[in-house]
Parts: C-alpha cells; sequence; structure tokens
C-alpha cells in the first residue's frame, strides 16, 4: 500500500521585514532635501524611542520625480518634485515591530503622513527556523501515513509490514491567514509504501 502523510505545525515569524514609507513634495529641490532628511530624522528618533536599533534600520535612497521635466505641467501642478522615501526595518523583533506599527499614527502630529497602503508598503514576516522543526515535523507525517496504512490493512484483513520505500516531500511556509500574517503555517506531506 502507498499513503500519504501529512504534518502541520503553526510557529511564529522570527524575522520582520517593514518599509516605512512616505511622500514629500515642494517646487525647490534643496527645501526638498531639507523636509525630507528632517521627517527621516523623526521616524528613526521614533523608532529608536521604541526599542530598535540601528541595525535594524535601513534608509534607502529616496525617489526623486521632477513632473515638469515628464510632461505633467499642465498649469494644474502645484508642486514641481515629488519625493518618496523609504526607511526599511529588518529586525528579529517581531512583536516590537506588530506593536510599534499600532504607533506610527504618532507621527501625524509631527507632519508625517506613512503610506500602508500600498503594496510596497505592508510588512513582510518569514520563518527561518524550519531546521529546528523538521526532524518533529517527518516525524509526525511518517506517523500519520503509518495510521492511514494501518486503517487499509484493517479494512482489507490484511497485515502490515515494514517501509519499503518513503520519500519526504516539499515543507511549504504560508501565513495561516490574511489578518495574521505573522503566523505562519509549516506543512510537509510524505509518501510511504
Amino acid at each position: 500500500v502507498t499513503v500519504k502523510g501529512l504534518a502541520e505545525k503553526e510557529v511564529k515569524a522570527n524575522i520582520a521585514i517593514w518599509p516605512i514609507q512616505f511622500n514629500q513634495v515642494d517646487n525647490d529641490l534643496p527645501s526638498l532635501y531639507k523636509s525630507m532628511q528632517a521627517k527621516t530624522d523623526i521616524i528613526v528618533k521614533f523608532l529608536h524611542k521604541q526599542g530598535f536599533t540601528d541595525s535594524d534600520i535601513t534608509i534607502s535612497q529616496p525617489s526623486i520625480d521632477d513632473r515638469q521635466a515628464q510632461g505633467y505641467d499642465s498649469g494644474n501642478i502645484k508642486f514641481r518634485y515629488s519625493a518618496q522615501v523609504t526607511i526599511s526595518l529588518y529586525t528579529s523583533k517581531v512583536d516590537l515591530l506588530l506593536a510599534t506599527q499600532n504607533k506610527m499614527v504618532q507621527l501625524v502630529k509631527d507632519g508625517i503622513a506613512i503610506s500602508n497602503q500600498s503594496y510596497g508598503a505592508r510588512p513582510e514576516f518569514l520563518y527561518t527556523g524550519l531546521n529546528d522543526i523538521k526532524p518533529q515535523m517527518v516525524q509526525a507525517a511518517t506517523q500519520n501515513a503509518r495510521e492511514v496504512a494501518l486503517k487499509f490493512a484493517k479494512d482489507s484483513d490484511s497485515s502490515l509490514g515494514k517501509i519499503k520505500t518513503a520519500s519526504q516531500g516539499q515543507f511549504s511556509i504560508s501565513p495561516r491567514d490574511s489578518n495574521t500574517p505573522y503566523i505562519k503555517k509549516v506543512r510537509v506531506v510524505s509518501t510511504l509504501t
């Protein structure tokens, strides 16, 4: 008899990546730079206050568009230059990141509107401890497959021998659901004869 055994386990992500983005507009490049730098400093200071270190924080090169040079100048453009700044957190402090997300509204009082709705500004959560749980999951999948095989043997009034062949399926790690992307479901299916 050839059977498949399933093992699933829920784990919490141990790495979080969060691109924090804001936009700034101006008609003067030096003034745009000063306001971008001031807001970046405020965000970094806020992140430090929450408990993140410089090793967790990366400031990317800003993306600056000259709307006049791109032919958008139809006389209705109020600001010539538009900049998008991204400050990224890459951290193992997943719980701290989740708590900080709820406090980001505090930056509004400093005149900073954080863009969190765009696809590129959503936090990403990773689980990198697969090797720690792999042996137990393979064991659970094997036991599950054996239970299925025993049921086959019992229902057909047969006896079950030792494993002739076994293959471990591919491990998959996916979010448990869309509301808690930091909880991961690890899954493996083993095939046994």
